[in-house]
């Protein structure tokens, strides 16, 4: 047999495995045809085709050019070409691929809507809008347009006609995959969690053991306030695929968020014994570092928050954390300096003031330490720590009826304030105290000037 006779054998056979769908043996064949003779473009298309079926895009794109550098110009290659570069996401270069294959055939409908995808995603919305019009002049009840232009009306914050749009879709074509999900996107960027909910069951019941769709509802749940449900349905993802390192690094957050850090740190350990969180989980450090925080684990808690700080310089909370664990090991003064840092990037941080506060109490700097409780007081008029520990340093300073008035404002707010009800109680005990060691402090004066 002839190596040109083979090469033929060879492709006939990948023909008939493709039809049978299997995939990897009309591989082998055509990959042995385009060995023999690599200048066949029908072959190198149908290579690029198999490859596709396989999700292998980056080679199946590869195989399309091979096959439009032997045979420039057929529309069916060149469509081939630029649907798979959208789906690897190189939107320009299909935008080329596409805006030729409609100078060549102006009637190609799928030109027209693909290049509605590729604008939408390069932000080109107005030439967007005008394609999917050119397309409709072409077939006005093409579900793909209407999906793209969908796309295109919700970047730009056209919410309703992009509901309108998607909806057609399902009208069009009721089991088009991931329309449902777009709009319960939609309907959860509005606030309409019930509205949401409906649609991604919708997406579910066709794709039932989709973790990634599971995990879009259980985010879902959190949102909407059912803060037990999405413990339940994180749970049942990790249930479903123990390696599902969001659900892992959600729950973890979902926990800590319900005040139980203990559960937290399981859930980030998880997710490090899964995957490398650094950089691909946003604020990953900053979650574990504040669980082992509330844990008192400060030296495992510090290397974690300056970790996050480096990666947001801007995020006041970690600036917080970092200074609460100074703080907690009685390092005053360097946690001052985190307390300063988050004021720095927030003045209206009421918790930074009072905390700077207590950093100047411990290092016996009460009217400094005043000062600060004050701020956070104007800050957050109810904030009644703050009043406690601005009454205990108008004591120190000897300013009696401003503490009485600061504790009676404090029991105001919040009458079950144990510390400032006994305060207030004792207040009379301190003032008869300061009264006196002044009188003694007069009474010794007198006597050395006699003296």
């Amino acid at each position: 047999m002839s190596d040109w006779f083979e090469a033929e054998v060879r492709a006939e056979r990948a023909q008939r495995l493709c039809e049978s769908h299997r995939w990897a043996e009309a591989l082998t064949e055509i990959d042995a045809a385009v060995s023999i003779n690599p200048n066949n473009a029908t072959w190198q298309a149908q290579r690029g085709f198999v490859l596709e079926e396989l999700g292998r895009f980056d080679e199946a794109a590869e195989a399309y050019e091979e096959s439009l550098d032997l045979e420039p110009g057929d529309g069916d290659v060149m469509l081939a070409l630029g649907s798979v570069l959208l789906r690897l996401e190189r939107f320009a270069q299909a935008l080329s691929i596409l805006d030729e294959l409609a100078r060549l055939y102006p009637d190609c409908e799928a030109a027209y809507c693909h290049r509605i995808h590729a604008l939408a995603e390069l932000g080109q919305h107005e030439r967007a809008e005008e394609m999917f019009y050119l397309a409709q002049q072409l077939n006005d009840d093409c579900p793909h347009c209407f999906y793209a232009m969908g796309v295109s009306l919700f970047a730009r914050g056209q919410r309703d006609k992009a509901i309108y749009c998607w909806k057609r879709v399902i009208q069009l074509e009721p089991d088009y995959y991931g329309v449902n999900l777009r709009i319960a996107e939609a309907y959860r960027a509005a606030g309409d969690f019930t509205r949401a909910r409906k649609y991604l069951l919708q997406e579910l019941r066709g794709d039932a053991g989709n973790t990634d769709l599971l995990y879009e509802l259980a985010q879902l749940t959190w949102e909407s306030g059912d803060a037990a449900g999405a413990v339940a349905k994180f749970s049942h993802i990790i249930e479903l695929d123990p390696t599902h390192y969001d659900s892992h690094y959600a729950l973890g957050r979902l926990w800590l968020e319900m005040g139980q850090p203990k559960r937290a740190v399981s859930c980030f350990e998880e997710v490090v014994r899964v995957v490398d969180p650094d950089p691909g989980l946003v604020g990953f450090h900053k979650a574990y570092g504040q669980a082992l925080l509330h844990l008192g684990n400060y030296a495992e808690a510090w290397p974690l928050l300056r970790h996050a700080m480096k990666e947001d310089p801007s995020d006041p909370d970690v600036a917080m954390s970092l200074g609460d664990c100074l703080l907690a090991q009685e390092r005053a003064g360097d946690a001052s300096e985190w307390y300063r840092q988050a004021l720095s990037l927030d003045s209206s941080n009421a918790v930074a003031y009072y905390k700077l506060g207590l950093c100047h109490f411990k290092q016996e700097r009460h009217e400094a330490g005043l000062a600060q409780c004050l701020n956070a007081i104007e800050h957050k008029p109810d904030y009644v720590p703050a009043m406690y520990n601005a009454a205990v340093a108008q004591l120190h300073i000897g300013q009696w009826q401003a503490s009485r008035h600061m504790l009676r404002r404090a029991l105001a707010i919040d009458p079950t304030h144990a510390p400032s009800a006994e305060l207030l109680r004792k207040l009379w005990r301190f003032r008869i105290r300061h009264a006196l060691r002044r009188a003694v402090r007069l009474l010794l004066r007198i006597a050395g000037r006699r003296a």
